[in-house]
């Protein structure tokens, strides 16, 4: 754990969060500013900034928790669908520098917009396939 880590700190009990689910790996708590009521952070115990230098078998528990929870919070908050979130960097929008994930209780209704789609140029598709298949060989 960090020492100047707001998760790790929430994680530790240093300040107070309102949790809804802990386990030997994951913690599981309301988000104090949410998009709609019953929004969910589920982190690792274990501190990792973002999901590039998380562990897979970490981040697979987070998703572990992730599946686990989010039926349970559509149910009781009843709303018509769930978003599933992790923002990784700055310019994704992660605020705090301890892996996340988001699970977002959504409304028809609820005036959240979705993302609007960039379609792509002519044979950019091609380009942009063959560009990030090449990191895997």
């Amino acid at each position: 754990m960090e020492n100047d880590c707001l998760f790790c700190k929430i994680i530790k009990g240093e300040i107070p969060s309102h949790k809804i689910y802990e386990d030997e790996s994951t913690y599981a708590f309301l988000d104090i500013h949410p998009i709609n009521r019953g929004h969910t952070l589920v982190v690792p115990k274990e501190h990792h900034e973002n999901i590039y230098d998380t562990p897979s078998e970490v981040f697979q528990s987070v998703m572990k928790t992730v599946h686990l929870l989010a039926s349970k919070i559509k149910q009781a908050i009843g709303s018509e669908g769930i978003n599933i979130g992790i923002n990784n960097e700055r310019a994704a929008g992660q605020l705090v520098f301890h892996l996340h994930a988001h699970i977002i209780p959504r409304w028809s209704d609820d005036g959240h917009m979705h993302w609007h789609g960039n379609p792509y140029q002519t044979g950019e598709i091609e380009t942009i396939k063959d560009i990030i298949t090449q990191e895997f060989k």
